[in-house]
């Protein structure tokens, strides 16, 4: 980075300072909006990858150096074997494995916590291409998911991840609060969604 000169800055602001609006001519990001507005998609943006056999202390970190709350995880060839989530890494899953397995926190990898491909929640590029924000907010809290994968065909017969939704980023590019439903709290309301 040594070849890029820095720039010159202001010590102290001094006098009233405001803040740029936003231009008229930019629009802004609604839940009538296209939902391709909000994936992230990876032929513009790195996809942030771990392996299933990082350790999750060395997976938060990385989490956190690229501003992420999901990793998805690559075995061999570079094939998708799942995801791991800044909940999976922190929540109360580490804490019970290391207790179950004689196993020291710095031990468990991300193999441990994440979630199988098997599992994972995806939409097809061409479905995604005619729908809007509300309709993948609308999926995400259905499903109860903080991310869901966009797939589409990879030309040789196979699928490939194309893109992401996350809630939060949605929530940060709409300019509201957005949340998942409380979790069942009966067993009733268990075996209720379990039926459908």
């Amino acid at each position: 980075m040594n070849s890029y000169p820095a720039l010159a800055s202001r010590s102290v602001l001094r006098g009233p300072v405001r803040v740029c609006r936003l231009q008229q001519d930019q629009p802004v990001t609604t839940m009538d909006s296209p939902a391709l507005d909000v994936m992230t998609d990876l032929t513009r943006v790195a996809a942030a990858v771990v392996s299933p056999a990082t350790r999750i202390d060395d997976a938060d970190r990385f989490m956190m150096r690229r501003g992420v709350r999901m990793l998805l995880v690559l075995g061999d060839e570079e094939v998708l074997v799942g995801i791991v989530t800044a909940t999976d890494l922190m929540g109360e899953r580490p804490v019970t494995l290391a207790q179950e397995r004689g196993l020291r926190h710095s031990e468990i990898v991300v193999a441990d916590v994440m979630t199988p491909a098997q599992r994972l929640d995806a939409f097809e590029l061409e479905q995604v291409r005619g729908a809007r924000v509300g309709n993948v907010v609308a999926s995400l809290q259905q499903h109860r998911r903080h991310h869901a994968l966009v797939t589409q065909a990879d030309g040789r017969g196979g699928l490939e991840v194309r893109g992401l939704f996350s809630l939060s980023q949605i929530a940060r590019q709409v300019g509201t609060a957005l949340a998942l439903p409380d979790a069942a709290d009966s067993f009733a309301e268990i075996e209720a969604a379990l039926a459908h």
